[in-house]
């Protein structure tokens, strides 16, 4: 079965917010280093909606992350600061997933659960046309 480029972006879109929805439930249960996780994949999915979308196409996770910023924060369609907090939850999501002793604080990742959201939207309208 084939699917549109839209149909793609739209599914991406709609895993990112569920990343970010278990983000909230894994953090009021004081799962952070999961938490962090599931953050980064809500901002993964959002950067791959975009891409997908405006036809380009990556296959690692550098590679979305190079390209987000590239095709987002260098063009100034979104803040900087977004590009400032996907690299920081790559990061955090490597040292959580990936580094024995680095457990993630609540102090760590309660501030960007909003962000993550806020970033979700702005790509959401940019997938839609709206500006910023």
């Amino acid at each position: 079965m084939s699917y549109s480029k839209e149909d793609l972006s739209k599914y991406r879109m709609e895993r990112a917010k569920e990343s970010l929805e278990e983000a909230k439930l894994l953090g009021d249960e004081n799962h952070w280093n999961t938490a962090a996780n599931r953050l980064y994949y809500a901002c993964f999915y959002s950067a791959s909606s975009y891409l997908v979308i405006n036809n380009y196409q990556a296959s690692t996770h550098s590679g979305i992350k190079n390209a987000f910023n590239k095709k987002l924060i260098k063009p100034s369609l979104i803040a900087p600061r977004y590009g400032l907090l996907y690299n920081k939850l790559f990061n955090l999501r490597q040292d959580a997933d990936y580094r024995d002793y680095r457990d993630v604080t609540e102090q760590e990742i309660r501030p960007m659960i909003n962000q993550v959201g806020d970033l979700i939207e702005r790509i959401e309208g940019l997938n839609s046309g709206e500006e910023e």
